[in-house]
């Protein structure tokens, strides 16, 4: 594989606060949760630039010319107001582009755009990552729902292939469980590859002269359990992705 991609997303900040009988203290960490699978790909001569969530708030690309260098861009577990409330805006009120305005073009013109579940993709825990209500509802292949879309599967399900024939799917015969999803469903002319408790998991489709993908499950844990995460067939899964939608 020869692409370039550009990875947005799989980050944190966790700040803890720990007891200890009448004494408290705190302390904060920094984690990136999509470190596996960046390496998987780039071992596959797959470029990445990887843009966490907190360089989007002040380094997010200005104009479209920016983003077509990029044969396609992954949105994973980052909500649309990390987009929308860029401290540019937030901060100093300064009039900016409005960065899904800048991905919706990069895909119509043919760009390849996938989003991977989580607790902040789709609509997301308690509605926050919300790209039901942006302009990103259009170019993706999935309905979002109203509301917290989260499927918390703790007995862990298996997903099953609808399609056969696909070369995403011709290889994967038995899936590991995965341990959560958000619920989606998939516009008419898109096609879904595998559901998961009956719903899409993995949904390919069209936007303009640009490839779209969903991916309801999370790459990494919690819901990207440790039989997914061990699979043999996880880096050819994904490669064969992003080649699916790709420009």
């Amino acid at each position: 594989l020869s692409m370039k991609i550009l990875f947005i997303g799989e980050s944190w900040h966790i700040h803890m606060i720990h007891s200890k009988g009448y004494d408290s203290f705190t302390s904060s960490k920094y984690e990136e949760g999509a470190d596996y699978l960046l390496s998987c790909l780039r071992q596959q001569n797959i470029t990445i630039d990887y843009m966490p969530a907190h360089i989007v708030q002040t380094r997010f690309p200005q104009t479209v010319e920016e983003l077509d260098i990029y044969d396609a861009i992954v949105i994973s577990d980052i909500g649309s107001n990390t987009f929308l409330l860029q401290n540019k805006t937030f901060y100093h009120m300064n009039i900016i582009p409005n960065a899904l305005a800048l991905i919706k073009e990069y895909v119509s013109n043919g760009g390849g755009l996938l989003m991977i579940g989580g607790y902040l993709s789709f609509t997301g825990i308690e509605a926050k990552a919300n790209y039901k209500n942006t302009l990103l509802a259009e170019v993706l292949p999935v309905e979002m729902l109203e509301h917290d879309d989260r499927v918390e599967i703790p007995e862990g399900c298996c997903p099953i292939n609808t399609e056969e024939q696909h070369v995403i799917t011709q290889d994967l015969t038995q899936w590991p469980p995965l341990l959560g999803y958000n619920k989606l469903r998939a516009k008419v002319n898109s096609i879904t590859l595998v559901k998961i408790n009956d719903d899409p998991l993995l949904v390919l489709g069209e936007y303009n002269k640009g490839k779209v993908g969903c991916f309801a499950s999370d790459c990494a844990p919690h819901w990207g359990s440790p039989q997914f995460m061990q699979w043999e067939h996880y880096k050819s899964f994904w490669c064969n992705v992003l080649q699916a939608i790709k420009k």
